[in-house]
């Protein structure tokens, strides 16, 4: 269903756990996030693998109680400032994790299972702190009676995911990386889809979508959705606008 952006912002919840397309500086749905930040009746938690710019403008706007995330980053230009000071001065709750343990988690999620075992971040210090958070458990193999660890579904109340093109049902085509997207989409249990195109349904004849519409809650027309950060073949990073935004040391 097509709805207008500040209709999808509305049905954003107190304590929403969400979740984003792309990557630090590429393919962030910053039209959602910047009439999201419009709300002062809210704050959310926040779960990814590789967030960066914005995430940083949900913390440097306060919507954030949580953030769950193994790789918080600027690139080439540090650790997110907004990010670093709401976590040393104990402004959100942060749970570090692993790239590994994130994807098992969100691929559990998306594929409607409880767990996904990963053996690799055994030994680390981070186990500690998910077990006592309940993400992740140690057990022992039932076919080899060794030790592995599992990781709990990840399941966002809410992905925002955007694309090149969407058409009124859903269905969406992602050009270039996909990162996670796919993922975070089935596992969500609401997914709204801000697009730079609105295609007709026919544009999927013969042509799987990267994101099929059964896992689309809302579709949004947002040409340039994705500006200030990269989208793939259209826009480059607007980095004056990036740093006009941000107060880097």
């Amino acid at each position: 269903m097509i709805v207008s952006l500040e209709e999808a912002v509305s049905t954003i919840r107190d304590g929403d756990l969400i979740t984003i397309s792309g990557i630090s500086f590429h393919r962030n749905p910053m039209a959602f996030i910047y009439s999201l930040i419009k709300r002062s009746d809210i704050r959310l938690s926040f779960v990814d693998r590789e967030p960066g710019f914005g995430l940083e403008i949900l913390l440097k706007h306060h919507m954030l109680r949580q953030v769950r995330a193994p790789m918080v980053t600027l690139e080439w230009l540090g650790i997110p400032p907004y990010f670093r000071k709401a976590v040393e001065n104990g402004e959100i709750d942060y749970l570090e994790d692993t790239c590994g343990a994130f994807i098992a988690g969100i691929r559990a999620g998306s594929h409607g299972i409880p767990f996904m075992p990963v053996k690799g971040v055994l030994g680390s210090d981070l186990v500690k702190l998910h077990e006592e958070r309940g993400s992740w458990r140690r057990v022992n193999d039932p076919f080899t009676n060794k030790e592995i660890l599992l990781v709990r579904a990840i399941e966002p109340d809410v992905a925002i995911i955007h694309v090149h093109k969407a058409d009124e049902e859903g269905n969406s085509e992602i050009l270039g990386p996909l990162y996670e997207d796919i993922y975070k989409a089935k596992a969500a249990k609401k997914v709204i889809i801000t697009a730079e195109e609105i295609v007709p349904r026919s544009y999927f004849r013969g042509k799987r979508p990267s994101i099929n519409g059964e896992f689309v809650t809302y579709v949004v027309h947002t040409p340039r959705g994705a500006e200030p950060t990269s989208m793939f073949g259209i826009y480059d990073v607007d980095w004056e606008r990036v740093l006009d935004e941000i107060d880097l040391p």
